[in-house]
């Protein structure tokens, strides 16, 4: 018998997914993690990325986070984030957009820019493209 965690995935406006899964993979700043039920209780920060859920060996759910925190109990994983959303449901043309226009604000050499927003804004359209790209090859 496959032992199982709960996971729950919330952003500031929503609960984006709420049930049991054998593993949870996640974006940790230090590199990805991987939990399992029982897992040690951890608490770290997540950069923007995507967080995959494996309900079983024959559907994992990917979602895109902006960023947040992953707590870990032994019978629950809780990811808070910022901005988290279903991979099917990133808006591409969107994430195009803001790439287009972070990569075109990083290479404004006139000074007037913040750069810090502008390579995170960079990262987070990256990623969303990402999870988006893996999603529809994983379909």
């Amino acid at each position: 018998m496959v032992m199982t965690i709960h996971v729950d995935i919330v952003s500031a406006e929503e609960k984006v997914f709420s049930g049991l899964a054998e593993l949870v993979i996640a974006p940790a700043e230090e590199g990805d993690v991987g939990i399992a039920a029982r897992h040690a209780p951890m608490l770290t920060r997540l950069k923007a990325g995507e967080v995959r859920v494996k309900v079983n060996n024959s559907e994992t759910l990917p979602f895109y986070v902006s960023g947040g925190v992953l707590e870990v109990q032994p019978h629950v994983v809780s990811v808070l984030a910022d901005r988290a959303v279903r991979a099917k449901d990133i808006d591409e043309a969107a994430a195009v957009e803001a790439k287009r226009r972070a990569e075109e604000t990083l290479s404004d050499r006139s000074g007037k820019l913040d750069y810090a927003k502008a390579q995170l804004e960079l990262i987070e359209a990256v990623a969303q493209l990402r999870t988006l790209d893996r999603y529809r090859k994983n379909r």
